[in-house]
């Protein structure tokens, strides 16, 4: 029996955590970590497998006989620029565990949005007994940018809270017990949204979506009195200087955002300062490493067996 090829690693996380993951994996075949200094400039002629996130550019020159590429995350845009990128198939990394992660992150900033979190703890400084008497989760209508499997997961569990719940994305989708809304019904969508949930990959067509133009079409009337932007797909999706703007302006009463076109966010960036927007490490989803290999390793093997890859990129939608 002809050996297996091993699986190339390239994840640019912590290096140590990658390593405890890999020891319990693919004992069978082995693995090429890159973040390991002993393979740098290692040999990958005869690799066929390989686990990326933001893969350095020249990776594909010298890994040239690879049939999948496994994402390891589930966001594949980091890759798509890249010249070489071969034309085989590419897998997204689903996963129950990163889902929940992303609802639970959602959900809590929904929340926290509604029950003026930030107004508590600034009376709480003061030492100043206010009590807020804001509206129910059934006032409130949260919008969501972004219908796959993170952005459907998220509006169940906002249901569960009691919040109505839309759905937009670019194109129809019929979901049973929400309303939903496509790329040609994007001001309707709008002006029913209090808290709008960013979800969507990033694409050439998403790249700079939420902006000033976009917020300003917002429900300007509702419950909340002013709509909140909370992001968690992709920081290049939204124009960061319009959101301080439209905080500043009260086009926006709040926003959470965990997700930046450059990150780390800038120690400087006005948004670290700005009254109730809640700024988190691009931590509301991270992936486990024993979850990603478990992925990783079901997914070969049905490619091996003849069977067909599940959570397969669309290369002309670039998700």
């Amino acid at each position: 029996m002809p050996a297996k090829s091993p699986i190339l690693v390239d994840l640019k996380f912590p290096p140590e955590s990658v390593a405890r993951a890999l020891d319990a994996a693919f004992a069978d075949r082995g693995s090429i970590n890159l973040a390991d200094p002993a393979n740098k400039g290692a040999d990958l002629s005869h690799v066929e497998y390989a686990l990326l996130w933001k893969p350095d550019a020249d990776l594909f020159q010298r890994a040239p006989n690879l049939k999948v590429i496994f994402s390891g995350g589930a966001g594949v845009d980091s890759m798509m620029s890249i010249a070489d990128l071969p034309d085989i198939p590419m897998v997204r990394f689903v996963d129950r565990s990163l889902t929940t992660r992303m609802s639970e992150w959602v959900v809590m900033q929904c929340l926290m949005h509604l029950r003026d979190i930030h107004g508590h703890f600034s009376n709480q400084r003061l030492h100043a007994w206010v009590p807020q008497h804001g509206p129910e989760a059934a006032d409130v209508t949260i919008g969501i940018m972004g219908l796959g499997v993170l952005g459907c997961d998220a509006a169940a569990k906002l249901k569960v809270m009691g919040f109505n719940v839309i759905g937009w994305s670019r194109t129809k989708k019929h979901i049973e017990g929400m309303e939903t809304f496509d790329a040609a019904e994007l001001d309707a969508f709008l002006a029913h949204t209090d808290i709008l949930v960013g979800l969507l990959p990033l694409t050439p067509e998403t790249t700079g979506i939420y902006n000033s133009s976009l917020f300003s079409r917002l429900r300007s009337n509702g419950p909340l009195g002013k709509p909140v932007f909370i992001n968690a797909g992709r920081g290049k999706s939204q124009v960061q200087a319009d959101i301080a703007t439209a905080i500043r302006s009260g086009v926006l009463g709040g926003a959470s955002l965990d997700v930046f076109s450059v990150e780390p966010l800038a120690a400087d960036d006005p948004l670290w300062d700005l009254e109730n927007v809640i700024v988190t490490p691009h931590d509301s989803a991270v992936s486990e490493e024993k979850a990603l290999m478990r992925h990783v390793e079901e997914q070969i093997a049905r490619f091996e067996r003849g069977e067909p890859l599940q959570h397969l990129v669309d290369r002309n939608r670039g998700y």
